[in-house]
């Protein structure tokens, strides 16, 4: 009866429009009442949940995320890779796929790349006589590069709702080349219907201008080369190395680019204050809500309940992407991180999956949720800039899709794609 109350409230408070930090922290509460926990306990959870260290990277990669977006250098990068592939046919969309991939790999937010180089991209793609749908659609669906390729604050909610033990700097490097073949696949989706559009190719400024634009890109690239670079060498945390690199941020985009103005400055802090307290206030309810599921053994009844189907392990695989690709279409990325994370790990780990693999495998998942309707954040924010209807967008927007499900299959069934890297740290 306990467990029906607590996913009860939780579902309709999803269903009527609550916050769901808030239906989160409610149907915990309401959980804790109804058996006769202390209500002491219930503010040591929430409290615990935020009370860990790494979690103070969040705030400096946000913040370094908006520094970037204010400060130009979104804009260098996507000149260089305009420069480098935009001479291939429908070439300013595998540009757009190309910045993602630049740009997500230092913001590590979807919703940042997509409103950073979108406001760029989008405009400029329709001008050069690309349908609005394929401008939007290629925006859209590349910028989950940024959940993948490191640094990604989302790997680090992963890292808190595994229960520790999980090493953050393994966890970058798990998502390089899951990132990277993401972004192959949709590059190749954006190539090929291109050529089917009839969509031309930009001229190639030649190699003195790329090599111009590169060393323009630099400054703005080696700050994820500090972010990144210090967590795996060992000379920062990945804390100190989030301060460190939002420090290098605010230097580059202050005095080399000179494009960071004090009224910008001012938005990024606010916006940075904001997504940092959602993000914060969430976790802290989350962390009460899965001592509560912990509580009524979900984990376990969930690892019975799908070995109980099948035992086959490609069917479970299956089975778990596609719950988690529901699950990615109609709620909000960090919260299904914290809730499924200690629900369907211990039975990832019963099928012999390793926790890094895993955490990409759930990454991908729900990356694809934010692309996709009813609550694709990414979804809305590219429509929006693109001024297209968001059914327009979804009738033309599945190649883009199937590429990267075709990421998605082979991430989940061939572990050296994400451990290769991870594995050269050592165990």
């Amino acid at each position: 009866m306990g467990l029906a109350i607590l996913l009860a409230l939780f579902g309709a408070g999803v269903i009527l429009g609550v916050p769901v930090a808030f239906a989160l922290g409610i149907a915990a509460m309401t959980a804790f009442w109804y058996e006769g926990l202390p209500m002491l306990v219930a503010m040591q959870r929430i409290i615990s949940g935020i009370s860990v260290f790494s979690l103070l990277a969040i705030p400096f990669f946000i913040f370094a995320g908006e520094l970037m977006f204010h400060g130009g250098i979104a804009v260098r990068l996507v000149r260089f890779a305009s420069a480098a592939v935009g001479s291939v046919r429908g070439g300013l969309g595998v540009v757009n796929v190309f910045s993602s991939m630049l740009f997500g790999g230092i913001s590590g937010s979807a919703v940042a790349d997509i409103s950073a180089l979108g406001s760029i991209l989008i405009p400029v793609m329709k001008e050069k006589g690309y349908d609005d749908d394929y401008a939007v659609n290629v925006t859209v669906t590349s910028s989950i590069a940024g959940i993948l390729i490191p640094p990604s604050h989302n790997m680090i909610l992963f890292a808190v709702a595994a229960g520790g033990g999980i090493s953050i700097s393994r966890l970058f490097l798990a998502g390089v080349v899951p990132g990277v073949l993401m972004c192959v696949c949709l590059a190749a989706a954006a190539y090929l219907i291109a050529v089917r559009r009839g969509y031309v190719a930009e001229r190639f400024p030649g190699w003195k201008m790329l090599a111009m634009y590169f060393v323009a890109a630099l400054p703005g690239l080696f700050t994820a080369v500090i972010i990144v670079g210090g967590v795996l060498s060992g000379i920062f945390t990945v804390t100190e190395s989030g301060a460190f690199g939002t420090i290098y941020a605010l230097l580059v985009t202050v005095l080399v680019y000179r494009a960071l103005t004090w009224e910008s400055f001012k938005i990024a802090v606010v916006r940075s204050v904001r997504t940092t307290s959602m993000v914060m206030i969430l976790v802290a309810c989350a962390a009460a809500f899965a001592y509560m599921l912990t509580f009524y053994q979900v984990p376990a009844r969930m690892v019975g309940f799908l070995t109980g189907i099948t035992e086959n392990p490609i069917a479970l695989l299956l089975m778990i992407n596609g719950i988690l690709l529901i699950l990615g279409m109609i709620m909000d990325m960090a919260a299904l991180i914290l809730i499924c994370t200690p629900i369907f790990l211990p039975v990832a780990r019963e099928l012999g999956m390793d926790p890094l693999q895993f955490g990409m495998v759930l990454m991908m998942n729900l990356g694809l949720g934010l692309c996709t309707p009813p609550v694709g954040a990414c979804l809305f924010v590219g429509c929006a800039i693109g001024k297209l209807p968001i059914e327009r967008a979804v009738r033309t927007i599945w190649p883009f899709y199937l590429a990267i499900l075709v990421a998605l299959i082979l991430t989940t069934f061939v572990p050296a794609i994400s451990l290769t890297l991870p594995g050269l740290l050592g165990p």
